[in-house]
């Protein structure tokens, strides 16, 4: 990174200073020589080398200019938005790609209005790493403090993946001040942080859904089985990281204890996991009726494969993430039909017709890039967070972060996942009906490859089928 001048415009012994002192020793050995021109003293052949010496000194000149103040210019001219996440997984890649194109839908339209001054946009980004397995939260933060520093982003969208590293950074977005729109770490942790200290942490938003609202949509799914089945004993298998462990104690403690429901066990596996056979031969053993997966890894799908090969007669229903998109069906052999799987965010892998908004980003999405959202969780919240960011300036006329917090926390946004508000956490507040507030849903594949939305109500077009060998209790 390129050191700062110093008050007096120069670093000493910088890049900077030889170049001025280049400069300045040019200027003044070319004012002796052009005097001594005016007098008739020079030979022509010095005197085109003075004049080649001057132009020299010129150009040395405009480059030091450039080189101290072009930066500065040009960013400037554009509002810089920080994209740090782990790049290389599903999530982060589409929701990078979403963040690109809501930009290049604002520029077009002659970017964002600062005070009566249109700005661009200028999407820059950072693969933190950190939803690899065995790269340690310092060194994400490494990569998420280096982006602040190298690229001044006004704001950040989207963040770290694993809510190890967000909580871990929530610091460093403190001691910068920049705010930033989160939609992929889950765990209501942060929330919590923010609460006790609100002065300091205001800067974080998250407008994706959080492990709690995760929690309703899969408490109301399985409420929603008890009611159409019957199914009381349910076998929890999830990964083990934070917002997943978070979720499968949330779900026990405010729907499975309270409904009566009968949890024959709960299984954690570490990232990278493949093989899911011996607990779902104790599924099978224990007379599980429901078999509850939580994963966001990319080996997750295998599971379902697995659940379905065995002909475990139980209702395979949560959230596996290589399940959300269209794709998965050819990714794992047409052996999926009959899961059922969590979209966390409306417009994320699919739309609803009965929010137009939803399928316009679905459709503009896939004419984009060419092919279609295979991400449950993060591109849609990722679109919406720039324009909610985009709003938010608008408002404030200004860059300057605490004026744009104050905006963000106005937020109230129509778009693709519903009716966009935050809550006292900066939490974006998640519900059932899209006109009120953001919406997830829950799918079921049917085994001709088709995806049905079955849950909430509001948008649901199909009623939940249950695997061979899997009898209806009513």
């Amino acid at each position: 990174m390129r050191p700062r001048p110093s008050a007096a415009g120069f670093r000493p012994n910088s890049r900077e200073n030889d170049s001025s002192n280049i400069f300045l020793t040019s200027i003044l050995a070319s004012c002796s020589y052009y005097v001594a021109i005016l007098k008739g003293n020079l030979i022509p052949e010095e005197e085109t080398m003075i004049r080649r010496f001057i132009l020299l000194g010129i150009l040395i000149f405009i480059g030091v200019v450039w080189f101290v103040a072009g930066p500065a210019v040009y960013a400037a001219e554009s509002i810089v938005i920080g994209v740090p996440t782990s790049l290389g997984f599903l999530e982060g890649k589409e929701a990078h790609k979403a963040v690109q194109m809501a930009a290049s839908e604002i520029n077009s339209k002659g970017g964002v209005n600062v005070a009566g001054t249109k700005m661009k946009l200028k999407v820059v980004a950072t693969d933190l790493r950190d939803a690899a397995p065995g790269v340690p939260v310092p060194e994400a933060l490494l990569g998420l403090e280096k982006i602040i520093l190298e690229q001044k982003p006004a704001a950040i969208v989207v963040g770290p993946f694993r809510s190890e590293a967000l909580i871990a950074g929530m610091d460093i977005i403190a001691k910068y001040k920049v705010p930033m729109l989160g939609t992929i770490a889950m765990s209501p942790g942060s929330e919590k942080k923010l609460k006790e200290n609100p002065e300091k942490y205001k800067y974080i938003f998250r407008t994706c859904l959080n492990a709690v609202h995760l929690v309703k949509y899969l408490a109301g799914s399985m409420a929603l089985i008890n009611k159409e089945f019957g199914f009381n004993k349910v076998y929890v298998m999830h990964q083990d990281v934070a917002w997943a462990r978070a979720t499968a104690g949330f779900v026990k403690k405010m729907y499975f204890d309270k409904a009566g429901w009968e949890v024959l066990d709960e299984e954690a596996y570490p990232t990278g996991t493949s093989d899911f056979s011996s607990a779902l031969m104790k599924a099978r053993a224990k007379g599980a009726q429901v078999i509850m997966p939580i994963f966001d890894m990319p080996q997750s799908g295998i599971l379902v494969k697995q659940w379905k090969s065995m002909k475990v007669p139980a209702l395979m229903a949560g959230f596996i993430s290589p399940l959300a998109g269209s794709d998965a069906w050819n990714t794992f052999d047409g052996k999926i039909g009959g899961a059922m799987n969590s979209i966390f965010e409306l417009g994320s892998a699919i739309g609803s017709p009965k929010v137009p908004k939803s399928i316009e980003f679905y459709k503009k999405y896939e004419k984009t890039y060419g092919k279609a959202l295979q991400a449950g969780h993060g591109p849609a919240p990722a679109y919406e967070s720039v324009y909610i960011l985009v709003e938010a300036i608008e408002r404030a006329g200004s860059l300057d972060p605490d004026a744009i917090v104050a905006e963000l926390e106005k937020t109230d946004r129509t778009g693709v996942m519903g009716r966009v508000k935050y809550d006292d956490g900066h939490q974006a507040i998640f519900g059932s009906n899209p006109q009120e507030m953001a919406v997830g849903t829950v799918f079921q594949w049917t085994e001709d490859g088709k995806r049905h939305i079955v849950f909430p109500e509001s948008i649901a077009e199909a009623k939940i089928q249950l695997p061979p060998g899997l009898k209806s209790l009513k």
